[in-house]
C-alpha cells in the first residue's frame, strides 16, 4: 500500500511522535522512512541562529528518526534541506514519488517554529497524497509573548495573510494571550490559548 513515507522533523515532541507513527506504518507495509528538516528561511532570519547551527541541527533530528527505525528494521533515507518548508516538503513528495506524509501539527515553540499548524494545513491542502497528521501530547504552553506572536503569525499565515506585522505587545489575559497585528489592509486579534496553543482570529476593523 505504501513504499515511500514522507516524515518532517524539528526534533520536537510534536515531530519525534509522527517519526514513530511513520515508523510503525512502514514497518507493516514494508516501506522505507525519509525524514526530512527543512532549515526554513524565515526561522533562518528571526531565530539568530547561523545555517551550519540549524543544519547541525537538522542532522540530529533526522539521526533520531534513523535510530528509532532501526529498533523496528526499517529503512530510512535522511535530508536537510534549505526553503519554505510547505513548499519544500511538498516538492519533497513530487521529487521522491512519495506515498504517504505524515506530519506533527505542532513544532517548537517560539520564533524558533517549524512543522506548526499552519505548514500542516497547506501540506494537507495541497499534497496530492494522503497526509496523517499526529497532534503532540505534553507540549508546554504558550508561555511568552514572543511565542505567542510567532504562534499569531502563523494562524494569519494559515488564512493566507502572509504579510503582518504585530503593532503592540501581546496582552495576556487570564486564559488568553491577545495579539494585535495588522496586514493586508487589514487589523486583527489573534486570540491564543497558553495552554494548548490554539488559535482564533478576529478581524477588528478595516484600515482605510
Amino acid at each position: 500500500m505504501y513504499d515511500r513515507i514522507l516524515v518532517p522533523t524539528d526534533g520536537s515532541t510534536a515531530t519525534r511522535e509522527a517519526a514513530e507513527h511513520a515508523v510503525d506504518v512502514a514497518a507493516k507495509y514494508g516501506a522505507t522512512v525519509h525524514a526530512l528538516y527543512v532549515v526554513g528561511t524565515e526561522r533562518l532570519e528571526r531565530s539568530g541562529a547561523t545555517r551550519e547551527e540549524l543544519e547541525a541541527e537538522g542532522r540530529a533530528a533526522t539521526e533520531a528518526v534513523v535510530d528509532r527505525a532501526d529498533d523496528a528494521g526499517v529503512d530510512v533515507v535522511t535530508a536537510v534541506e534549505d526553503g519554505r518548508p510547505s513548499d519544500r516538503i511538498l516538492e519533497y513528495v513530487d521529487d521522491e514519488d512519495v506515498d504517504l506524509v505524515v506530519m506533527g501539527t505542532r513544532g517548537r515553540t517560539g520564533v524558533g517554529r517549524v512543522l506548526l499548524g499552519s505548514v500542516a494545513e497547506r501540506v494537507v491542502r495541497r499534497a496530492d497524497v494522503p497526509v496523517m497528521t499526529v497532534r503532540a501530547s505534553g507540549e508546554r504552553a504558550v508561555e511568552t509573548a514572543e511565542e505567542a506572536v510567532a504562534v499569531a503569525r502563523n494562524a494569519l499565515e494559515a488564512e493566507g495573510h502572509d504579510d503582518v506585522s504585530v503593532t503592540e505587545e501581546p496582552y495576556r489575559a487570564a486564559n488568553t494571550w491577545i495579539v494585535r497585528a495588522e496586514g493586508d489592509g487589514d487589523a486583527f486579534n489573534v486570540h491564543v490559548d497558553p495552554s494548548s496553543g490554539d488559535t482564533s482570529v478576529a478581524r477588528i476593523r478595516r484600515r482605510d
